[in-house]
């Protein structure tokens, strides 16, 4: 796993095996990043990363000095893995929470953000309620984004802030637009 640009471009992290994670693979997140440079302003941009896993994503918007970023997992040793990372890198814009996606989205005061990005495990149940659980709780700035990793066979393109589908080898992203 590497960071891709920005303060850290090409500084390599090696999470431990033991995490019980996934992470978005170095193409698809090169691909993801190449997409949003043409819409976004990094270093102006809240962030929310659910499902943060090893924190790539997080540590991504960091090294690109986003405002601020909230990292949100469930397991203890994910989230203790990316705060020994933001310290260890200095990223002090990247904020770690313990906490079930699903309750969170539904009972935290809901801020606002520029982009959200939901990388569920695949084999979670719900991943399709992601998209109403952000909308219907005004958790996006106007013209912020959604952005949800997911496998193929699962299809956002009816939900009503729905843009666009990419996929890179396996991993797919759907991008919805608060507008």
């Amino acid at each position: 796993m590497r960071i891709v640009s920005g303060t850290h471009k090409g500084r390599r992290i090696h999470p431990p095996k033991s995490l019980p994670v996934r992470p978005t693979t170095d193409m698809a997140k090169e691909g993801l990043f190449n997409i949003l440079n043409n819409y976004v302003y990094f270093d102006q941009m809240k962030v929310l990363d659910l499902f943060a896993g090893t924190g790539n994503i997080s540590f991504e918007f960091a090294s690109r000095e986003a405002v601020s970023i909230l990292a949100i997992d469930i397991n203890f040793r994910c989230v203790d893995y990316i705060r020994k990372v933001a310290r260890e890198l200095k990223f002090e814009s990247l904020n770690v929470q313990r906490a079930d996606v699903f309750r969170y989205l539904k009972t935290a005061p809901a801020q606002a953000y520029d982009l959200i990005f939901a990388d569920a495990p695949y084999d979670m149940d719900h991943i399709e309620a992601i998209p109403g659980l952000v909308f219907d709780q005004a958790w996006l700035n106007k013209n912020a984004w959604l952005i949800i990793e997911h496998p193929r066979g699962i299809d956002f393109s009816r939900h009503a802030n729905f843009v666009h589908l990419r996929n890179y080898g396996k991993v797919y992203f759907s991008f919805f637009r608060q507008l």
